[in-house]
Order: structure tokens, then C-alpha cells, then sequence
């Protein structure tokens, strides 16, 4: 009762008149934000973040938050039209939704991924209304072995998945490892792989230069030369029809929109991992358990939701660590967090005590702005639809400048330009040589997360290796990629007894 009477506080605070205007101009400038390749929920609270001064405290947060949830939803827009994810969090969602787009079914995965991030929102919001502070202390528990369990079980599931080339699966893993390797040494500060000792590479390769690079710049490359003549962009339209049948698509997807909420919600409760490795992590479990896991990457309307919901659900989960323990879990809450500190609040176990109306009016507005959020992204559908009747020609030149603005307005460095065009063409040559980019770009999302956790492991066990499996939860994470590794081999000794088998009949 007490929580119901907290969450009533709440909610008197969050559905002020002030505060819903502020929630709807945040969800919209969020939407617009995360659509746009190359900025996302970072960049949209870090240019916010001065203006937060001229409103209370209670009214700053719900607007930065409600960007943070806006910017949640436009990732998938650019990622679904354009072939671009508009942030890191969507660049799973290109895998299916882009293919969905080119199959004129555009309409249907922007409902898709505007419905699974509400369902992902919302059931992450009522997890953290009702688990704050107990989920607090499971995060607490997972040490640097657990972190590397859990990456190597990541890459493990891609290897496991039996969709692609399992050995070339396995090098783009290690190409991917070896790029997030570039730059500082993360315990002496010595440089590492500084190619020509060209200055940009001491900050290391920025994903997002990665993702534009490969999903950007390289799809034009490969569309271009692919396409006998210039493609026609099939028309998509939305109606209350078309809209009615995505929500029953949805609805047989209850599982899988469930297990990418609760993963989600509980990745993005790690310090330092954040919503892009919840939805690389939700797309891959549910390519395993799908009864359709092949089709994946080919416009699986399944592919859209997992990644969808995990990215939603951990944008709720990194609040929790922020609040509760004063560590952000992302990016984004490290900003919100500089945001609390400089309006005189200190994050941690006493703001539940010290500030209720803060922390209460915070996870209120986050029912509010996930509701609408979904009505907004759902109402601007047409127009982002329309962006698919352009001409091919216009539509190349746009998604280059747009890969260009995008690449160099984060780090405004011409150095992450160049990249930006060498990801690109090599991006182009392996999709070619049908090498997957997925297994790529999570390698160089999770390397670092990985390197650092695997290195503090063996500082703190003194060169123990057997520290990976002796504690029950890293123990596990690791029995379970050891199967997932073997899980091809697996299949092929499965499918050799078969052709044994059939010559003798």
C-alpha cells in the first residue's frame, strides 16, 4: 500500500499540466533526435541539459527522461527506412526492419517497433516500481567475472545460431575485437594499434562511426552496384487496417517482446553496459528460440521486436544504478546524473528517503512518457513513410550527407569522417563476400566491457583462470557459451549420421 501510495504522489506530480507539456515536447524532440543518424538520446540530453535551469528540478528530469524515452523510439525510424541506425540501441533492428522496408512492408515495422518498445517500456517501468531496490542489490552482486561471462555469451550465441558461416562468424568476432583494442591501454595508458600514429586513433573507433560506415555507406555502395537500374520504392501506407494487423502480428509475439523486456531491463542494470548490448543480446537469443530463426535478417517482423523491447527496457534498467547507487548504467544516465548533481541532488539509497517527490515524479513520468511516446511515434508514421517515395537518386545522396553530418557532428572530427568512408567500402566488400556485420559490430560494442572485466578478474584472482567458473553465476553464463560454441559442431555431426544413414536404405 505504501507503494501505491508513493506511486499516487507520483503521478500527482507528473500529470501537472506543466509536466505533461514537458513530457510531449520531450518525446517529439526525442523521436526527431533519435531518428536522425549519428546523434541519439546522448547528444539530445547533453544539448538539452544547459536549458533544464529555467524549470524545478522535477520538471528537468521528466524532460530529459522523456527525451531519453523519444530518442528510445527514433532509432528505429532511420534504422527500418534508410538502412541507418539512427543510434547504436537500433542497430539491430536494421537487421530485419531494413528488409522488411525494401519488401514494401515499412508501415508494419515501424508499428512493430513503436509497439514492442512500448511493451518493452512498460513492462520494464513496472519492474523497476516494484523490484528497485532488490534488483539493486542483484546488479551489486555481478563482479567483473560475471560481466565477462555474460559478453562471451553474447558472442557465443552468434557462433551458436547456425544462420550464418560459423568460421566466418568466428573471424568477424575476432576482427571486431581487434578494432575495440585501438587506442589507450586501459590499465598502463600505453597506445595501442595507433595505424600511421595518426592522433584520432588514440581515442579509439568510435561505434557509431562503425555502424554508419557498414550499415550506411556500405548498403549505398552494395544497393548501387546491385540495382540494374534505379530501384522503384514500393509505396507504404498506413490505415486503421494496416494498423490493426500489426497489432495482431504483435500479439502472437507476447514471448518474445516478454523475454527481450526482462533481459533488457536486467542488462541495462549493469554499470557500463547499456541498451545497445541488451538488443544485440534479445535479437540473438530470439534468433535461437525461434521457431523462424532463419529467416532472420531477411524482414522477420520477429527481428524488429526483440531488439526493440531490450533497448527500451534497458533505457529504463540504467536508471536504476544511477538512482539507487549513484553509478550510471549508460551514457545517458551519466549525463542525468551530472544533471541531478548540479540541481543539488545526491543519487543513491538516501534520495528514495531524503527526495520522494523527485524519485516518485521521475518513475510516474516514465508511464507517462512511454505512453506517449508510442501515440506520437504512431501518429508521425506517415511522415516518416513518405520519406520512402523518394527518388533512389535523391534518396543515396540524402543517406550519404546524412551519414556524413551524422559521423562528424558527435566528435566534430575529420578523422571519424575517414573512417566513416573506409568502414563503408570494406563494409560493402565483406557484405559481398557474405561475411556477417552483426557479429562485427557487437564485438566492437562488447570488447572493452569485456577486456577490462576479463583483466580485473585476473589482477583481483592473481592469475587465477579458473575464477571464471568456480563463482555460480559467471559459472553458469559459462557452461551455457561453451554449449552454444559446440552447438554447431553439434548439428554437423547431426547431419553427417543422417547422409551416413540414407545411402543404406
Amino acid at each position: 500500500m505504501e507503494l501505491l501510495s508513493h506511486l499516487a504522489d507520483g503521478f500527482a506530480t507528473s500529470l501537472s499540466l506543466l509536466n505533461l507539456m514537458i513530457v510531449l515536447i520531450g518525446v517529439t524532440a526525442g523521436l526527431f533526435i533519435g531518428a536522425m543518424p549519428g546523434l541519439g538520446s546522448v547528444n539530445g540530453v547533453a544539448i538539452v541539459l544547459p536549458l533544464t535551469f529555467i524549470v524545478p528540478p522535477n520538471s528537468a528530469i521528466i524532460l530529459l527522461a522523456a527525451i531519453y524515452y523519444g530518442a528510445m523510439y527514433g532509432g528505429a525510424v532511420s534504422s527500418i527506412l534508410l538502412g541507418i541506425p539512427g543510434a547504436s540501441t537500433a542497430v539491430a533492428t536494421t537487421f530485419d526492419g531494413r528488409p522488411m522496408a525494401q519488401q514494401g512492408k515499412a508501415g508494419l515495422a515501424l508499428i512493430a517497433a513503436a509497439v514492442a518498445s512500448f511493451v518493452g517500456g512498460t513492462i520494464s517501468v513496472i519492474l523497476f516500481t516494484l523490484f528497485a531496490v532488490p534488483l539493486a542489490d542483484i546488479a551489486l552482486a555481478f563482479g567483473p567475472a560475471e560481466e565477462f561471462a555474460l559478453v562471451l555469451m553474447a558472442f557465443t550465441t552468434f557462433v551458436g545460431l547456425g544462420g550464418d558461416d560459423v568460421l566466418k562468424t568466428i573471424v568477424m568476432i575476432c576482427l571486431g575485437l581487434v578494432l575495440s583494442t585501438v587506442g589507450l591501454d586501459l590499465i598502463s595508458g600505453q597506445p595501442r594499434l595507433i595505424f600511421f600514429d595518426q592522433p584520432g586513433f588514440y581515442s579509439g573507433i568510435s561505434f557509431l562511426v562503425l555502424a554508419i560506415g557498414v550499415y550506411g555507406i556500405g548498403e549505398v555502395l552494395y544497393t548501387i552496384e546491385t540495382s540494374k537500374t534505379a530501384p522503384t520504392v514500393t509505396a507504404a501506407k498506413i490505415t486503421m487496417r494496416e494498423l490493426g494487423h500489426g497489432l495482431r502480428e504483435m500479439n502472437r509475439l507476447w514471448k518474445t517482446m516478454s523475454l527481450g523486456s526482462f533481459l533488457g531491463f536486467f542488462v541495462g542494470m549493469l554499470p557500463a553496459a547499456g541498451a545497445t548490448p541488451a538488443a544485440l543480446m534479445s535479437y540473438g537469443v530470439a534468433k535461437s528460440i525461434s521457431k523462424k530463426g532463419k529467416n532472420f535478417g531477411k524482414g522477420e517482423i520477429e527481428g524488429v521486436a526483440a531488439p526493440e523491447t531490450a533497448n527500451n527496457a534497458a533505457s529504463t534498467g540504467s536508471l536504476l544504478p544511477m538512482l539507487t547507487l549513484g553509478i550510471p548504467g549508460s551514457p545517458t544516465t551519466a549525463l542525468l546524473l551530472g544533471g541531478m548533481v548540479m540541481w543539488g541532488l545526491v543519487p543513491g539509497p538516501m534520495l528514495f528517503i531524503e527526495q520522494p517527490d523527485f524519485v516518485w515524479g521521475l518513475i510516474s513520468s516514465l508511464y507517462t512518457a512511454n505512453l506517449a511516446a508510442v501515440l506520437v511515434n504512431i501518429a508521425l508514421i506517415p511522415l516518416f513513410v513518405w520519406a520512402l517515395r523518394m527518388p533512389f537518386t535523391v534518396l543515396c545522396s540524402l543517406v550519404m550527407v546524412l551519414c556524413i553530418v551524422g559521423g562528424y557532428a558527435p566528435s566534430q572530427k575529420m578523422h571519424d569522417v575517414w573512417l566513416i568512408a573506409g568502414f563503408g567500402v570494406a563494409g560493402y566488400l565483406l557484405r559481398k563476400a557474405d561475411y556477417p556485420l552483426a557479429p562485427l559490430v557487437l564485438a566492437l560494442v562488447l570488447g572493452p566491457l569485456m577486456e577490462k572485466s576479463f583483466r580485473q578478474t585476473l589482477i583481483a584472482e592473481q592469475g587465477n583462470v579458473l575464477a571464471f567458473v568456480e563463482r555460480p553465476i559467471s559459472g553458469t553464463f559459462m557452461a551455457i557459451a561453451a554449449l552454444f560454441f559446440v552447438l554447431p559442431l553439434i548439428k554437423y555431426i547431426r547431419r553427417s549420421g543422417k547422409k551416413t544413414v540414407a545411402p543404406a536404405e
